[in-house]
């Protein structure tokens, strides 16, 4: 009777173990489940504004990408007009890292997240956008499909090479970085690829020398949304000195 007490008890503990490290399981699957979804944070949309989304990927270079990114996102300061709401896609949840090596955590991913509709798409240049890049057809197919609908598709520095790999510079006027010219005439020989300027705009497409023009770009697309005025304030809030007239620039009628 004390052997059947003493084997009853047995089982009754390890069955409480068992039960509990069930549970514990189910909690820590729960917790991580949680802690992904949290993550995932997209960013607060308002309504009434143009959806700006700038495309980033690992190599992507800071000043092409945080240039036009502060130059929209005051938008919001600025009232009487239809202000930006912008963030970043990329083809991962997971960080990816800049050429000088900061991290940031994409907003969207388009390859699997349903996305807003993207009024203007901004192409910064990245490392790979001369090679590597240009044979991500997931990427330009993206890029592509954004620019059917798109208002507006920006590129600075190299994202031009983006651009034109995907077709959408046919027909068009263009421009990238200044010593990557020739090198994309050679590679694009029936594009019309302009030097001398800091950027062309030709139809929905506006495409700049990068760098720090970077900003001139930008501007000019909200003195072409919002005036003269606007783009001024939001240059003075940058301590950027802001005249088109002094901008080597072309516009394409």
């Amino acid at each position: 009777m004390k052997h059947l007490l003493y084997l009853f008890t047995i089982l009754l503990v390890v069955s409480c173990n068992s039960s509990g490290t069930k549970k514990e399981n189910q909690t820590n699957t729960s917790t991580d489940t949680a802690k992904t979804q949290k993550a995932k944070q997209f960013p607060d949309l308002k309504p009434d504004r143009y959806n700006v989304a700038f495309l980033i990927m690992d190599g992507t270079f800071n000043t092409e990408l945080t240039a036009p990114f502060d130059i929209f996102q005051h938008t919001i300061f600025r009232d009487s007009i239809k202000a930006m709401n912008v963030f970043t896609v990329a083809n991962t949840d997971h960080p990816i890292t800049t050429f000088e090596g900061m991290r940031l955590l994409p907003d969207y991913n388009y390859v699997t997240d349903s996305l807003p509709k993207i009024d203007i798409l901004v192409v910064p240049s990245a490392e790979h956008h001369l090679d590597s890049d240009l044979d991500d057809m997931v990427m330009l197919n993206f890029v592509k499909q954004v620019a059917k609908t798109a208002k507006f598709v920006t590129s600075h520095c190299d994202g031009a090479f983006v651009l034109a790999e995907a077709g959408l510079l046919n027909n068009k006027v263009s421009t990238t970085f200044p010593s990557d010219i020739d090198t994309m005439r050679k590679r694009y020989p029936d594009l019309d690829i302009k030097k001398d300027v800091l950027f062309v705009h030709d139809g929905k497409y506006i495409t700049s020398a990068g760098g720090a023009k970077s900003f001139e770009a930008a501007l000019y697309l909200c003195e072409y949304l919002y005036g003269k005025d606007v783009a001024q304030s939001l240059a003075g809030g940058l301590v950027i000195d802001w005249d088109l007239t002094t901008i080597p620039h072309l516009i394409v009628d």
